[in-house]
């Protein structure tokens, strides 16, 4: 059996995002980000609707600043109590799941697609994708950028600008470029 573009992206293996179910896909959810970051500041209930539409099973108390962005809604899983604040990025082939009680300051991005590493078959255009999870009670610093496939515990913090490339344990303070754990609470 074939396995469409969709099924391998979520496989972990080789795909083409710009199959054209993915680019339809990719496509909504950039004009419901669009529409969402064109409401005024005092648009509450208009705000509340549309992130409803984007994301009708996150958990209660999901709060994001305009701008955001993403590629799949579908593809994100919202916890109860997350508050995300402006400019936060979210290239998601595979799901992020952020789970309850989550604080993300401005300009995080979170980013599951890698890229081959050689470059003939990079420029053909295909690359793989990793799942993000953010457990429960994290704060995530302004600038942050987490990378495919990593986990961060529960009640862990992590600094300011940090690049996360490795999963961080629950109940630490993490921060750099690499992220590290710098102590545990």
């Amino acid at each position: 059996m074939i396995k469409s573009e969709k099924e391998k992206m979520f496989a972990g293996e080789l795909y083409t995002p710009a199959d054209p179910q993915l680019t339809r896909e990719r496509l909504l959810s950039l004009q419901l980000c669009n529409r969402y970051n064109k409401t005024s500041p005092d648009a509450e209930i208009m705000r509340t609707d549309i992130l409803h539409d984007m994301f009708p099973d996150a958990g209660k108390g999901l709060l994001i600043e305009p701008p955001f962005i993403c590629h799949y809604v579908n593809n994100i899983k919202f916890g109860k109590n997350v508050c995300i604040n402006f400019n936060c990025t979210i290239l998601n082939g595979v799901p992020v799941t952020i789970g309850d009680n989550v604080m993300i300051a401005p300009n995080v991005q979170f980013y599951t697609a890698h890229h081959p590493i050689e470059a003939e078959e990079r420029i053909k255009g295909p690359e793989f994708a990793s799942p993000i999870t953010v457990g429960n009670k994290v704060w995530i610093g302004g600038g942050a950028i987490i990378l495919p496939g990593v986990t961060i515990g529960n009640n862990t913090t992590i600094g300011a600008g940090s690049v996360v490339t490795k999963d961080i344990p629950p109940n630490a303070v993490a921060a750099g470029n690499p992220c590290r754990v710098i102590r545990k609470i």
